[in-house]
């Protein structure tokens, strides 16, 4: 029991530093890098995306090193590269260098969630899976939250904010390597065929995570950065509307239970329409400063359930691959990131953050018209599946499938 709980906790500090610290501290610190090293929009966006696109590569790499290697030695690569990616990110100089450093911090969160969730599914047992993965899937939100806290409580720059995080990924890492379990080599994923991606529902599957990943980084890649510039909040209040982000998505760990209710395909549609009105509240936020806080819970909630529905929806459809159906919603959402960051920054550049938001209100909308509207009870995704398919997934109950 004491090494299972290590090994949640161990779990719980890789997604807290890959994905809260190393890959969205981003936007919540854009406004300062921005400002010292003289980054345009379009720049910023670009910067933001390779940090996306570096995720998507981590993701593979994460299936065909596990079978190589095992759960612990691709855990403690991704702590590794979170914790180097920052160091790098520490001392960049440029635009360029700044650039390759956020991509090998964006490859950290790629590399984390598939071991993880090998080593749950490996060490624990079933009955305790589904509390294990929720308490590391709060990872993500307690690091966004640490980070907004760290920034608000502290008048330090944002190198050594990095300086702060690549620290605590050293400790990490070297806990990492004594929390998971020995390598179970053998294990890894079947490879991505043809056939599997002709399986009816995958399309829709693939288009809706592209779409919902794209709109998204209108607020990771850019809240901050029109808080302070159009809004002029200071850094006190844009970290305070970044823990506002963090704490709403914890409730996001309600998704299995609404899905089990409602069904995989309303839920999402429910989660990208916050998502939409997250956005549309940031425009009107220059005439009522108080409503960003609003919007930002609103898209912490809404982010937090769809990647969550987006991941079930994906088990459902491949229940004889849990793997795959952990992997490629998670590499599809990437790559709509990958695409969405730099696209923002241009709107943003050229008309302005209005339209910019807009446009992006369009394309959360477009995802939800790839979601089924309802969900049939016959495909039942079982505990055991759940199990062995994401640290990243709330999974309470059964998930109709959609």
């Amino acid at each position: 029991m004491k090494g299972q709980v290590n090994l949640v906790a161990a779990a719980f500090a890789l997604t807290a530093l890959s994905y809260g610290l190393a890959r969205f501290a981003y936007g919540l610190l854009l406004p300062h890098i921005r400002e010292d090293l003289s980054l345009s929009a379009t720049w910023s966006g670009a910067i933001g995306g390779s940090a996306f696109a570096a995720y998507c590569l981590g993701i593979v790499f994460a299936f065909t090193l596990r079978a190589r290697l095992g759960e612990r030695h691709v855990a403690v690569l991704a702590g590794l590269t979170a914790t180097c990616g920052m160091a790098f990110i520490a001392a960049a100089s440029s635009g360029w260098t700044l650039g390759i450093a956020f991509a090998l911090a964006g490859l950290s969160s790629g590399l984390a969630s598939p071991p993880l969730a090998a080593a749950v599914a490996r060490c624990i047992d079933d009955a305790a899976q589904p509390k294990a993965n929720g308490a590391i899937n709060a990872g993500t939100a307690a690091g966004i939250i640490f980070s907004g806290l760290v920034v608000m409580t502290s008048g330090r720059s944002w190198r050594e904010l990095y300086v702060l995080f690549t620290m605590i990924g050293t400790a990490v890492t070297v806990w990492l390597w004594f929390a998971m379990p020995a390598a179970s080599r053998g294990g890894g994923a079947g490879g991505l065929s043809r056939a599997a991606l002709r399986r009816p529902g995958v399309l829709g599957l693939c288009s809706s995570a592209l779409l919902m990943g794209a709109s998204s980084t209108a607020v990771w890649t850019f809240a901050a950065n029109l808080m302070r510039e159009e809004l002029a909040f200071s850094d006190g209040q844009i970290a305070l509307a970044w823990i506002a982000l963090g704490t709403a998505g914890i409730a996001g760990a309600g998704t299995g239970l609404l899905t089990s209710r409602l069904g995989i395909g309303p839920v999402h549609r429910l989660a990208l329409s916050t998502m939409a009105v997250a956005l549309v509240t940031l425009t009107i936020a220059p005439v009522a400063p108080l409503m960003t806080f609003v919007a930002m819970s609103l898209f912490g909630l809404g982010y937090i359930v769809s990647s969550g529905a987006l991941l079930l929806w994906g088990i459902t459809l491949f229940q004889d691959r849990p793997d795959l159906g952990l992997g490629l919603p998670f590499l599809m959402t990437a790559v709509g990131q990958t695409a969405g960051a730099p696209l923002f920054g241009v709107i943003l550049d050229t008309a302005g953050s209005t339209a910019a938001l807009l446009s992006f209100v369009a394309v959360a909308g477009s995802a939800a018209l790839w979601t089924p509207s309802t969900a049939s009870p016959q495909t039942k995704m079982t505990a055991t599946a759940a199990s062995q398919s994401s640290n990243r997934a709330p999974r309470l109950g059964k998930a109709s499938d959609a």
